[in-house]
């Protein structure tokens, strides 16, 4: 059992005009096995929330913990949180030049573990992961996102999710941006991940429709930089329904 807890947290980010609070006091307690969509709309505090616990420089933490197994997250490196056994899928994953996808994945799985992974098992365990992601296996050889499209840079996200087995996984808006066809593809390799191990997710996304096939124990409601209500699956079914309006009125 892993345990992520975050207690009245606190994010500033670097304006023009100034330091601009975007979190205000987010509590949050994910645990093994459990998957908590995070819903709300633009600027909302979603993704921030995402990149303060994966460490990104730009968000500066001005109160509150983040503890990973009772362990400082906030004190660790970006390299410590990953091995960790903390995952990130981004919004929008860059480009690495001159890297392929199977030397990315061998070199981050290797940083991970503390040793490389036995090349013919690890092989076979790519090109199964891959088949069932639905990647054609020259993507291998193709450098890390780069011209990717939309819907490859998600099922590249899945993909090391599926090997690096995580305690703790992020998906920031996973959804974004895919036809219904790669949004299945994508969803049932969460679901995979789920079924095959212990981790935890953290599912941020604005829209229910990938609700649909990934189904949370718990959604959140985020309205600026807080979190306005929590429940059930039913929650996200209410939102479908109503918007976000019903929240306009909160504290800001």
């Amino acid at each position: 059992m892993a345990t992520l807890e975050i207690k009245d947290l606190h994010v500033s980010v670097e304006t023009e005009a100034g330091d601009k609070e975007i979190l205000r006091g987010v509590d949050l307690t994910l645990n093994s096995g459990e998957t908590h969509a995070i819903m709300g709309p633009n600027g909302s505090g979603k993704s921030t929330l995402a990149y303060s616990i994966a460490g990104h420089p730009k968000y500066t933490i001005t109160s509150g913990t983040v503890t990973l197994d009772g362990e400082d997250v906030l004190a660790m490196g970006v390299d410590e949180r990953a091995q960790a056994g903390l995952f990130l899928a981004m919004q929008y994953p860059v480009e690495v030049p001159g890297v392929t996808v199977s030397n990315f994945l061998r070199t981050a799985k290797t940083a991970i573990d503390g040793e490389a992974p036995k090349l013919r098992t690890w092989i076979k365990e790519v090109k199964e992961a891959m088949g069932q992601l639905r990647m054609d296996p020259v993507f291998a050889e193709r450098n890390v996102n780069e011209g990717f499209s939309g819907g490859e840079k998600k099922r590249h996200e899945i993909l090391q999710m599926e090997l690096l087995k995580p305690k703790m996984a992020i998906l920031d808006e996973t959804d974004s941006g895919l036809d219904v066809d790669a949004l299945k593809v994508v969803s049932e390799g969460v679901n995979r991940v789920k079924e095959n191990s212990e981790v935890g997710v953290m599912l941020i996304t604005h829209y229910t429709r990938i609700l649909r096939y990934i189904e949370p124990d718990h959604v959140h409601v985020f309205i600026n930089g807080r979190v306005a209500e929590s429940g059930g699956p039913e929650l996200a079914d209410r939102l479908e329904n109503e918007g976000y309006d019903r929240y306009q009125g909160a504290q800001v």
